[in-house]
């Protein structure tokens, strides 16, 4: 009982709003790297959802776009 009182809570924030839900006119293209870029870790991975705040469908979306960036060599693999 008393590790309960103990413990600090956790504070939950507020849940994002998905970028390009919200904003209908902004698209994912793979050749925009500045969006892509944010959507990247400084060590070259793809952000999870909890950490972006998309929505399932756009961050499906953004990873291809992303994969298919790296592809054609617009982004790199791993961030030196």
């Amino acid at each position: 009982m008393e590790d309960r009182k103990m413990r600090p809570r956790m504070k939950r924030g507020r849940r994002k709003v998905c970028k390009f839900c919200a904003d209908k006119a902004a698209s994912i293209d793979y050749k925009d790297i500045r969006t892509l870029e944010k959507f990247v870790t400084e060590r070259g991975k793809i952000m999870p959802r909890r950490m972006s705040g998309m929505c399932a469908k756009h961050q499906r979306d953004i990873a291809i776009a992303i994969k298919r960036a790296r592809t054609v060599a617009l982004l790199p693999y791993v961030s030196d």
